[in-house]
């Protein structure tokens, strides 16, 4: 809870923070045996246990390709970002290439701060992505 300013009559008024959003995870099949996973809402600790379980899943499912949609995803945390990095790990030890597609200005700004931008391989669209 947020301790609020005292009301007219000196009492303390307290207030609920608002509820975050969950993080929305959608996975489906594309053509050429290519697995899509399209993530909404924030990436970050408090949200990021659908989308680790869900990328683990497809890699393990030893797809041609896992594509990544970030459209969604509003803001990613240092969390957010290990968990790709450990799903682009799994998907080279399955054989698995991992993209990541339509990567927002916040999203690309923690994959250049963290020079890990250079690891992934990155799609102007979703489209791009599933094409290869």
């Amino acid at each position: 809870m947020t301790m609020m300013p005292s009301n007219d009559q000196g009492e303390t008024v307290l207030a609920a923070s608002q509820p975050r959003p969950e993080l929305v995870v959608e996975t489906r099949s594309g053509a050429g045996g290519v697995m899509l996973c399209a993530l909404a809402g924030d990436l970050d600790v408090e949200t990021l246990a659908p989308a680790a379980e869900a990328l683990a899943d497809l890699v393990a499912q030893r797809p041609a390709a896992v594509v990544v949609d970030l459209h969604g995803v509003g803001f990613c945390d240092s969390s957010g970002l290990n968990v790709l990095l450990r799903t682009r790990l799994a998907a080279e030890r399955a054989g698995v290439e991992l993209r990541l597609a339509a990567v927002p200005a916040t999203v690309m700004r923690v994959l250049d701060l963290t020079g890990a931008r250079t690891v992934f391989a990155i799609h102007e669209s979703v489209d791009a992505a599933l094409a290869g």
